[in-house]
């Protein structure tokens, strides 16, 4: 609280950057952790409340004759301006803001002043709610291939690794250690995924700091150990997701890649991902586009081609669609921040809320059994224009301006509710299909066995004969079944039974019709309505690299 300079500010106006509407007149409030706007009315009154670790910038603008303008960018594409009365007022807000949004020390984040109020036991089962062993065990691991080593214990070799690692079992103490020395941040390959069904693995390490000609007996020891915990592999890939100029110039670092002369069968494979100052650069032009407020169409393509964000996104997808996408509880949380360890006894994990409110994450278009009725999904990357589109409402849902508003939830909800509908349907159908060539085969019995009992009884077969005489009739209805429904054989019943079903389904089939589905009235549906810690590589390229032994 003693970085807060001004608490509280009246009068102050939020405006909607992208509608001519009147801007909205509330109070700020400046807390230890949240930037909060307080609209003024009698009725309930609307609260908008920003994280401070969500704001990833803030800019004061030129004092005008209304007040001081504050616009607050934020880092999922929500964007505030401000109107404070008070130019004083505003420099307060706008110094207090600048350091809240970027703590010097970890005890300054939002996580150690949240408080639940939970006890002991329900603290400690959100920690342990997502264990790191469970998830190497469902994997198969360990295994003849690949076993759990302690040289991390205490953090002794590298402090961005968890105490406990999966290597594989060739590789001993001495080959571990030789290779974290060789690697940025001594960050040695240990594995991230194994597929139990064919062996094949995905490891992750750093860079290595091979320099021009530098090279190490223990990484290259290490690297054919990955290569032979898959016995049907004959080599392994070493996927960089930089750009191959930018791990070149980082040899003049000291760093690099692997020389491919030291290591036997390995091949290369760069992805192109731009470093992490292009892609901000990148992004805000992108926002910037979203941000005009009147642009013709040509001017808006221009903008969104020249920013480069599509090209930023297909390099990743490429990049994922190449390797595999990981966990991120297993492989962000566990190699590289040690929250488990460092701030368990201090801080609550935010996994036990997920959980308790998974409905809300689930999507609702995933099927489990999609791999096995409809094959692996593989998404097409060739670079056609319309297989990468702009999300207005994703770049775009905070600005109450834009119309259309559709709720990508509500959208989603209802398309799998329509398809829902429409398997039912089907089913209905099947089984409608099915009954009725089941009474056809009937039929066909029933009319075969009546015309072998006629020419039994000397009867005429011909599709116009009648029965001339009573005892005629009598005799030809003997030939007929002589019960009632519910006296009858199982076909007998199911062909009533079917035909009862058809009755009383047909005005439901016609009831769920696209209308009712809600999927037609989406167009016009309106929804209601960090800061954080630069790493110690934050200014320099990625220097994670996997291997992939398939």
């Amino acid at each position: 609280m003693e970085h807060i300079r001004m608490p509280k500010v009246e009068n102050v106006r939020l405006l909607d950057r992208l509608s001519s509407r009147k801007a909205t007149l509330g109070t700020l409030y400046l807390t230890a952790t949240h930037v909060i706007f307080v609209e003024n009315g009698s009725e309930a009154r609307k609260e908008t409340w920003v994280l401070h670790s969500q704001i990833s910038s803030i800019e004061k603008q030129a004092t005008t004759a209304t007040g001081c303008p504050l616009l607050i960018r934020c880092k999922n594409f929500q964007v505030i301006q401000l109107v404070i009365p008070q130019e004083r007022d505003c420099h307060d807000i706008y110094i207090s803001l600048i350091r809240l949004t970027r703590p010097v020390k970890y005890e300054e984040l939002y996580c150690f002043s949240f408080n639940p109020k939970l006890d002991k036991e329900e603290r400690e089962q959100g920690w342990k709610l997502v264990d790191l062993n469970e998830e190497y065990n469902r994997m198969g691991i360990p295994n003849n291939y690949w076993q759990i080593s302690d040289v991390n214990r205490d953090y002794g070799v590298c402090d961005s690794y968890p105490t406990e690692v999966y290597v594989p079992k060739s590789a001993t103490a001495h080959i571990i250690v030789g290779s974290s020395k060789f690697r940025s941040r001594r960050r040695f390959p240990a594995l991230s995924y194994y597929c139990k069904d064919n062996n094949a693995s995905i490891c992750r390490s750093s860079q290595p700091l091979s320099g021009f000609s530098a090279r190490c007996l223990e990484d290259e020891q290490m690297l054919q150990a990955i290569r032979k915990a898959n016995p049907g592999s004959d080599f392994i890939y070493v996927v960089d997701t930089r750009p191959k100029l930018n791990a070149m110039a980082n040899r003049a670092a000291g760093k690099g890649y692997e020389n491919e002369d030291n290591y036997s069968n390995i091949k290369f494979q760069f992805i192109g991902i731009e470093n992490i100052h292009v892609m901000r650069n990148s992004l805000q032009k992108m926002l910037e586009v979203c941000e005009l407020k009147s642009p013709s169409m040509s001017d808006f393509l221009w903008g969104l081609e020249n920013s480069g964000w599509l090209k930023h996104i297909k390099a990743i997808m490429d990049a994922g669609i190449f390797i595999a996408k990981v966990l991120i509880e297993k492989d962000w949380v566990s190699f590289g921040h040690k929250f488990s360890h460092r701030i368990q006894e201090r801080t609550y994990s935010l996994w036990a809320h997920l959980w308790k409110n998974r409905a809300d994450y689930l999507n609702p278009l995933y099927r489990p059994d999609h791999s096995k009725t409809q094959g692996t999904l593989c998404p097409q990357m060739a670079p056609c224009n319309f297989l990468y589109k702009f999300w207005s409402g994703m770049y775009n849902r905070f600005e109450k301006g834009l119309h259309p508003r559709q709720s990508v939830t509500d959208y989603l909800m209802a398309v799998k509710e329509e398809t829902q509908q429409l398997e039912e349907e089907l089913e209905v159908l099947g089984e409608r299909l099915a009954n009725l060539q089941k009474s056809q085969l009937n039929d066909n019995k029933f009319k075969s066995k009546h015309q072998d009992q006629s020419k039994n009884l000397g009867l005429s077969t011909s599709s116009n004969s009648i029965a001339n005489t009573p005892q005629e009739y009598s005799n030809d209805l003997k030939s007929f079944p002589s019960r009632s429904p519910s006296q009858g054989d199982e076909e007998d019943s199911a062909l009533i039974l079917t035909q009862d079903n058809l009755k009383s389904s047909d005005p439901d089939l016609s009831a769920n019709s696209d209308q009712e589905s809600g999927v037609e009235d989406l167009s016009c549906r309106s929804p209601s309505g960090g800061g954080c810690l630069p790493s110690e590589d934050s200014g320099k390229d990625s220097d994670e690299a996997v291997f992939l032994a398939v």
